[in-house]
């Protein structure tokens, strides 16, 4: 992960005394795996930057009001998955359900579990469902743990591991059909 809660919680203090220096910073630290993650989700990298930008303009309405400056991390892709989904709801002009899985038996000797390299996971990305690509970048990509998955997300932690357990499989196969070796 590319923050440090201690450093971006005092980042975040820094900025709701004022401080415009401060907010640089966090945006410096936190820009690049902002804009990975929204580009993981959309098509275009053009797209991307906009919802990065919208996404960055709500982060720094709402720091006055974020009561626990050391979250900042959940907190910001919380935001940018938000943007996202109303960028979508636009694009599609209905409302997205969300699909909830029922709690699904998580198989603890997942041999893919630990041996993701980023390469391959962003080689499989693209051929995978929003869902289960979301849950790897977080988690892979971002490195964020698996409560701060689930806060992103908003779902139990149980959702997320059956998610990163069937994404693992998914992208498993298809790593295989493009002949990466798992």
């Amino acid at each position: 992960m590319s923050g440090d809660g201690r450093r971006d919680g005092l980042l975040v203090v820094r900025c709701q005394l004022g401080e415009r220096d401060a907010f640089r910073e966090l945006v410096g630290v936190w820009h690049d795996p902002l804009w990975r993650y929204v580009r993981g989700m959309v098509d275009s990298p053009h797209l991307a930057d906009d919802l990065v930008q919208e996404a960055w303009i709500a982060v720094l309405r709402g720091l006055p009001r974020l009561r626990q400056p050391e979250r900042f991390a959940p907190w910001l892709f919380t935001i940018a998955r938000r943007t996202i989904a109303d960028h979508l709801r636009q694009v599609y002009r209905a409302p997205r359900r969300p699909v909830e899985e029922a709690d699904a038996v998580v198989d603890e000797a997942d041999p893919l579990g630990g041996v993701l390299t980023t390469l391959q996971v962003e080689a499989g990305l693209s051929g995978l469902p929003p869902l289960e690509r979301e849950v790897l970048i977080l988690f892979h990509l971002q490195d964020l743990p698996l409560a701060s998955c689930a806060e992103v997300l908003g779902v139990p932690p149980g959702t997320v591991k059956s998610r990163l357990y069937r994404a693992r499989r998914m992208l498993a196969d298809i790593l295989s059909e493009r002949g990466f070796e798992a």
